[in-house]
């Protein structure tokens, strides 16, 4: 690093090839310890932490002051490189110390709220207060550089295929199709409003017809939605966009992305193709159009085997299905019962789990056997492909789609039991031929799956116009370790096209031309084909850095009721903003 005012070194560069030399460092005390006639001190900047010594033979009085650092003071040391005498393999400086000579006090702290420690002593809530503090922590830190390292790396690599990063507006018009958006008041316009972007997806469609053939954008986007482990308010995508591209283009682009993140960041080469999964199989195997292929247990439906029988739970049901965990056979009737209490949360709502377990030998014991003989579980046993010391665990229902459901978050629960879905293994695959509209019940009509502008695929349109619901898109998800880190699709380029996608959505025309007008004007001049993706980069560092959420991968995240604690938002205005936006706020 070159010397500036305060330090010659950081804290993180020095090395035994230094010893004997004079340096200055700057940083924070992370902890004092008092030997004998010795002090020593653990100074901290963002590189690293290396070990200072006083010694009351050599300078008592200086000594002295180094037995009144406290916590966090921001301190200046000026000293000679020597060899420690009882080295830290734990830390990169660990042969080293800094006999000091001088010391500077720069600013003093007052005891923080929480240990800034890997391990810390702080609660969520009050390290988001205090969250320049949490920063200082080496494991939050570390996801800030795994961030920025991985920016790099995206600008690289588009860099390098001609894309052009080309920022477009943080204010634009609110389009309350999908999920809501945050909106903008206009002080000039009174009573209008802009809209936080949840992305800029007509705006690159509009870069595409300006003959911007290859744009991307490291994007700030916004959605007034409820709060996940993997969503915030604010959120940060690597947003592309192609023209005169087919989806095996994109594909091929931006799994290549993928792959070169793994290999620069993570250290892994990925040989070959990533698999490709249809939407429905997804469902039908996984419950789930993010599944996690970390490990096996793909649902197996048993209505053929298990109907007709006399067991009415089953006999009604609108779908039978189960998995089989590999070697949990040894289950114990606790265990059993837990799962079974797991299923019935409010959160899943199944009635109850049906277990069956493959003894040795190959005789099947199950909760249901006074309903099925010996010879109907040797055909359940068959449909998995069950062996000695395995468990099937069945599940059944009136509604198959929540039944899938069920069953994906039973499948998941026994993965993380069975120690399947290490983060340190990753499994990608690519979800595609998704349903281009799902039914709404509460709106009475189709919706988008994706958003309006997607792509139906060619072969399907004729559908259009006699059975939408089987329509099929040209839209793709990426999923790594059952997370969705990215999707896209083919967008719509032909203004009839669109305009009849808007009607089969409900809207009048009077409605998509307020709402849309601009962009079906711009397909009449020349819109070339085009199509895109964006990546959640929030998801891929989480992922990379081995996270839960995606929190502490951003530096100033929002808790999970969309608050900053740090800074107090939202918070009421005064009463003057209000009369000067021409706005009024009911109770």
């Amino acid at each position: 690093m070159t010397q500036t005012k305060y330090r010659t070194d950081t804290c993180g560069d020095l090395r035994m090839v230094d010893e004997g030399r004079d340096v200055v460092l700057a940083g924070w005390v992370q902890r004092v310890r008092k030997m004998g006639g010795m002090t020593f001190v653990d100074l901290r900047d963002r590189y690293g932490i290396t070990q200072l010594v006083f010694s009351e033979d050599s300078d008592s009085s200086l000594c002295a002051e180094a037995n009144k650092l406290g916590r966090e003071y921001v301190v200046q040391a000026e000293g000679k490189v020597m060899k420690r005498s009882n080295p830290n393999k734990h830390i990169p400086t660990g042969e080293i110390e800094i006999d000091v000579k001088k010391l500077t006090v720069l600013n003093e702290s007052e005891v923080p709220p929480f240990t800034i420690e890997d391990e810390t002593d702080g609660g969520d809530d009050l390290r988001m207060k205090y969250r320049y503090l949490d920063l200082r922590r080496t494991v939050v830190r570390k996801n800030l550089e795994l961030r920025h390292k991985m920016t790099m790396e995206v600008r690289r690599y588009l860099d390098n295929l001609g894309f052009l990063e080309v920022e477009t507006p943080m204010l634009i018009g609110s389009t309350p199709e999908g999920a809501r958006d945050f909106v903008v008041p206009s002080r000039m316009n009174p009573g209008q409003f802009y809209a936080l972007p949840q992305s800029p997806q007509t705006l690159k469609q509009l870069l595409m017809v300006s003959g911007f053939d290859r744009y991307f954008q490291i994007v700030k986007c916004f959605r007034d939605e409820d709060l996940r482990a993997d969503r915030q308010p604010e959120f940060t995508q690597i947003d592309c966009e192609m023209s005169y591209v087919g989806q095996e283009d994109i594909l091929a682009i931006f799994e290549g992305m993928a792959k070169h993140l793994f290999k620069e960041i993570r250290g892994i080469e990925i040989s070959g193709p990533f698999p490709r999964m249809t939407w429905a199989d997804a469902m039908k195997y996984y419950g789930s159009d993010k599944p996690d292929t970390r490990f096996g247990m793909r649902f197996v439906e048993l209505d053929g085997i298990l109907k007709g029988h006399g067991f009415e739970i089953f006999d009604s049901a609108d779908l039978i299905a189960g998995i089989c965990a590999k070697g949990a056979g040894a289950y114990t009737r606790k265990q059993i019962d837990q799962l079974t209490e797991f299923v019935k949360r409010p959160q899943i709502g199944a009635k109850g789990l049906v277990w069956a377990r493959v003894e040795a030998g190959g005789n099947v014991k199950s909760s249901i056997d006074k309903y099925y003989t010996q010879e109907i579980l040797q055909q359940v046993k068959s449909a998995f492909g069950a062996e000695d010391g395995d468990l099937i665990l069945i599940l059944s229902g009136d509604d198959a789609g929540r039944t899938r459901r069920q069953m994906c978050e039973l499948r998941l629960e026994m993965g993380n039991r069975l120690g399947l879905r290490d983060k340190n293994k990753f499994s990608c695959l690519w979800v595609v031929d998704f349903p281009m509209f799902e039914w709404s019940e509460e709106e009475g009509r189709f919706m988008a799956m994706h958003h309006p502008f997607t792509h139906p695929k060619d072969e399907d349109i004729p559908m259009l116009d006699t059975n939408p619901a089987a329509v099929r898109a040209d839209a793709y998800d990426m999923v790594i370790n059952g997370v969705e880190v990215g999707g896209g699709s083919i967008r719509i380029h032909e203004a009839g096209l669109q305009a009849k996608m808007f009607k089969i959505l409900g809207f009048t025309e009077k409605r998509a031309q307020e709402q849309f007008g601009f962009l079906m004007n711009a397909f009449k001049y020349g819109a070339p084909p085009h199509g895109g993706l964006a990546y959640g980069l929030d998801r891929w560092v989480s992922l990379f850095a081995g996270l839960d959420s995606i929190r502490d991968c951003i530096a100033f995240p929002k808790n999970n009721s969309g608050r900053d604690v740090m800074l107090d938002a939202p918070a009421a205005l005064d009463q003057s903003q209000l009369d000067e936006l021409k706005l009024s706020v009911s109770e």
